[in-house]
């Protein structure tokens, strides 16, 4: 794990992916979300981060692309896991930011292209 990785994102993914009934909560907030679930910056301030908080693991939304950037390339490449991620089939994962059309992109939100 990279030090500039925050390591709550690794453990709450640890938990959701061990705990039913919070993956039952989440999903039942996204159900009823209602902003545009188009919107993956929004949507992952509203639903995921508070449910971290309130769990004592606050973590960002870039955190949150950290994690899934390196989850999804570790799949791609064959090396090990982050710590927390379980190894599934592709079509099994499903990711909050990575490939939902949301990139960290600082410059085209500053004006600079």
């Amino acid at each position: 794990m990279s030090d500039k990785t925050n390591i709550n994102v690794y453990k709450f993914f640890e938990l959701y992916n061990s705990d039913e009934a919070l993956r039952e909560r989440i999903r039942m907030a996204e159900e009823n979300y209602p902003g545009s679930l188009e919107l993956r910056e929004a949507l992952v301030e509203d639903i995921l981060l508070p449910v971290a908080e309130e769990l004592e693991l606050p973590f960002s939304v870039m955190d949150l692309f950290v994690y899934e950037s390196r989850l999804k390339n570790s799949r791609q490449t064959d090396e090990e896991l982050p710590e927390g991620a379980e190894p599934r089939p592709e079509e099994e994962y499903r990711y909050w930011l990575v490939d939902r059309g949301w990139k960290s992109d600082e410059a085209s939100f500053c004006g600079d292209k």
